[in-house]
């Protein structure tokens, strides 16, 4: 997992659709997957008060900060920006913000932020930015692609052909993810895999060089973003080695502590490795959907 996040706020509040009412800092700094509604903390309990959340004032914690007397109202305050790593506080529903909170985020450098949005609709939009944002990650060599709505990991040695089956999977009307480096992030129990963003939509072609998918192609060409359903690993084809033929023996790739099948796919003149790659995509469906064919030709044969 990623232990911290470090976001400037404009891109923070650009993300979540929020406004600025005081920005403080200038960052905000993500290391809990949790929010807060500080209600228990504005009555003065901070015991187990975890600091290191975003905090959300809902329209609860904002008349009850008004009902309480000036100088109860500013101690509850300031003792809650006394922790300076809350990374943020958020008010919902275009609320006001009370003045106390304003003069102590001056003195501790706290972002205040507002949302329109309902409490419970804009924490809904935390819990997926902070989940993705925080997820564990890693980086793969490889090329992903979205192949009639399955995203399938082309891994292999560098120069066995990968960009070039790609790009064929893309004249074919597929999309590309990403080329050469995937970033994989573990998000709720499934793995997402893009682009860097310094490389997004680009792809090197040995003898021809760097070319921009998106600008040759057109936008329905990529994809920002895909789950990573299938692995398939090019290899040069070995006499001796054994491949399988009827799709029993299944093999799984461990990413981020998730398991995804693997089709090893032997590479030598004369495959069509796109044709190939596309068969595999349309028999995951199949198979996902609870049709196999090598389990009703074998029931066919012992049938007989």
């Amino acid at each position: 997992m990623s232990d911290q996040e470090v976001i400037l706020l404009e891109s923070f509040c650009k993300d979540l659709g929020l406004e600025i009412v005081f920005a403080g800092r200038g960052r905000v700094t993500l290391s809990s997957y949790s929010v807060t509604r500080p209600g228990l903390q504005l009555a003065g309990f901070f015991k187990y008060f975890d600091s290191t959340r975003i905090l959300v004032f809902g329209n609860s914690e904002y008349e009850f900060m008004r009902s309480l007397p000036a100088d109860i109202r500013q101690q509850r305050v300031e003792t809650l920006l006394s922790y300076h790593d809350v990374p943020c506080i958020i008010l919902s529903r275009d609320l006001p913000v009370l003045h106390e909170l304003i003069e102590e985020a001056r003195k501790t450098g706290c972002p205040i932020l507002r949302s329109d949005k309902m409490t419970t609709a804009l924490m809904n939009d935390l819990f997926f930015y902070l989940n993705e944002k925080l997820a564990p990650q890693t980086s793969m060599h490889g090329v992903l692609m979205d192949v009639s709505g399955v995203g399938i990991l082309l891994t292999g040695h560098s120069g066995i052909g990968k960009s070039e089956t790609a790009m064929e999977l893309i004249k074919r009307g597929h999309r590309l993810v990403a080329d050469d480096s995937v970033i994989v992030k573990r998000v709720a129990g499934d793995l997402i895999g893009s682009a860097p963003e310094m490389i997004r939509y680009f792809m090197e072609l040995r003898g021809i060089g760097i070319i921009n998918i998106k600008n040759m192609y057109g936008s329905g060409s990529v994809l920002d973003r895909k789950e990573i359903e299938l692995v398939m690993e090019l290899e040069n084809w070995d006499e001796g080695k054994v491949y399988d033929r009827l799709g029993e023996g299944a093999q799984y790739e461990t990413i981020l502590g998730v398991k995804v099948l693997k089709h090893i796919i032997p590479v030598k003149p004369g495959r069509n490795l796109s044709i190939i790659i596309e068969v595999a995509a349309r028999n995951f469906r199949l198979k996902s959907m609870g049709y196999d064919a090598a389990q009703e030709l074998i029931s066919r044969t012992i049938g007989r």
